[in-house]
């Protein structure tokens, strides 16, 4: 049996006790990081997470057909914002409403970042909504027509507006990304979406959740 000197031997013991120790700790990524920062704000991760279980359900229950939310909307807002809309409690924020749209595009803008096509509703060959198709999606629609998140539950005004941006930028990613934007003018379009009430002479800008561009 070879010797072996009594420091060796507690050195090699101890380091095999310090390995047996260790952790191995993995590297956050950007994201994770700047979540652990933010003391777990992670807005994209909250909107994709929120789409599917509850902002798609929410929105199909809740919107009302475009022309009946457009006309109660013109005559009698909260009215229209209690049956089809949204808006926070606190401070000033105007009412946003869920509607479905189904008409022809009438007018396609899509050189523009912020694309957008201009739809007939009632068949008289003029635009009666805008519908955005990104990717620079103005506004944030969806987060205001949502009454099951609310300013309050955020830490401040940039948190609550990243929340905003957070839901556009799933909205692109899932379903305007891949919408065609070659000979869009005379084809038929079905989409559920929110929109603020516009300013007078203003077409209304509608941000859908969900679209479809027919023949």
């Amino acid at each position: 049996m070879p010797f072996i000197r009594t420091g060796t031997l507690t050195a090699v013991v101890a380091l095999a006790l310090a390995l047996s120790a260790c952790k191995i700790i993995k590297t956050p990524t950007a994201e994770e990081a700047a979540e652990a920062a933010s003391g777990g704000f992670n807005p994209e991760r909250q909107a994709s997470e929120l789409w599917e279980p509850k902002v798609l359900p929410y929105l199909d229950q809740r919107a009302g057909n475009f022309q009946e939310v457009a006309a109660l909307a013109g005559s009698d807002a909260a009215a229209a914002g209690a049956k089809y809309g949204h808006k926070e409690e606190q401070g000033s924020a105007p009412w946003t409403f869920a509607a479905k749209v189904s008409g022809t595009v009438v007018k396609a803008e899509t050189k523009s970042r912020a694309a957008y096509l201009d739809t007939d509703i009632d068949g008289d060959g003029k635009a009666d909504v805008r519908i955005q198709i990104g990717p620079v999606i103005k506004g944030t629609a969806i987060r205001d027509s949502l009454n099951f998140v609310n300013f309050n539950e955020f830490k401040n005004q940039i948190q609550w507006a990243e929340f905003g941006k957070a839901f556009n930028n799933h909205l692109n990613a899932v379903t305007l990304d891949k919408l065609p934007r070659e000979g869009l003018e005379g084809r038929k379009v079905e989409a559920v979406g929110a929109y603020p009430l516009p300013a007078k002479g203003q077409l209304p800008l509608l941000t859908p959740a969900t679209i479809t561009i027919g023949d």
